[in-house]
């Protein structure tokens, strides 16, 4: 019996070895909530929320997957100059200006995947928008878990040959929310064959 016991007591504590999150984690986890805590402040605040009127009455918080730090990737990057101008498809007839910036590659769940990213040439003039990169994107919990529209990540010019893309930092279009704005669509090229349990939930409006 006490055999039995002492065994017991040990899988306990490997167990809850097992489960106990590094301090590298947890600043992590951390990071991630604030970021969501942000965005649901925002949605709160009448001046920047997106929210219709009627939405905006009975908005409790934006929904998220679980934080999971596999969805924070390093890939490679690859830089792709001298790319056209083009303007991109909306939701609307507004074709805002982008040109694509580059390439990334990386492994999800044993997928490989890749994803152009883009940057806005009219942002581009603002001197707070200068680094800025943008991926829209799909992948197969869109239309489903997540908004069918896609889903969008904002990112900063890399100094290297790699780039952090984290996925749990994914955020939806305006037009998940109220369908009076216009909204860049991720382009075919940008479609993922993965399921992506990362970021902001689809969200159900109110009629």
């Amino acid at each position: 019996m006490m055999k039995f016991k002492n065994l017991t007591w040990f899988i306990a504590i490997i167990f809850a070895f097992l489960s106990c999150k590094s301090p590298e984690d947890k600043a992590y986890t951390a990071e991630i909530q604030s970021w969501q805590d942000t965005i649901n402040m925002e949605f709160k605040d009448t001046a920047e929320s997106p929210l219709t009127k009627e939405n905006y009455t009975v908005f409790k918080g934006l929904e998220f997957f679980k934080i999971d730090p596999k969805y924070r990737v390093i890939a490679q990057f690859e830089r792709t100059p001298d790319q056209p101008s083009f303007g991109m498809k909306t939701t609307t007839d507004r074709l805002p200006v982008y040109k694509k910036y580059g390439e990334v590659y990386f492994v999800l769940d044993g997928v490989k995947c890749k994803l152009n990213i883009y940057q806005n040439q009219e942002l581009i003039l603002q001197e707070k928008y200068r680094d800025y990169l943008f991926i829209p994107y799909i992948d197969e919990t869109s239309g489903k878990e997540s908004y069918g529209g896609g889903k969008y990540l904002d990112l900063r010019i890399p100094s290297g040959d790699s780039l952090v893309i984290d996925f749990n930092k994914a955020y939806n279009p305006y037009c998940a929310y109220n369908h009076h704005y216009s909204c860049p669509i991720p382009p075919y090229e940008n479609t993922l064959k993965v399921s992506v349990y990362a970021g902001v939930k689809a969200y159900t409006l109110s009629h």
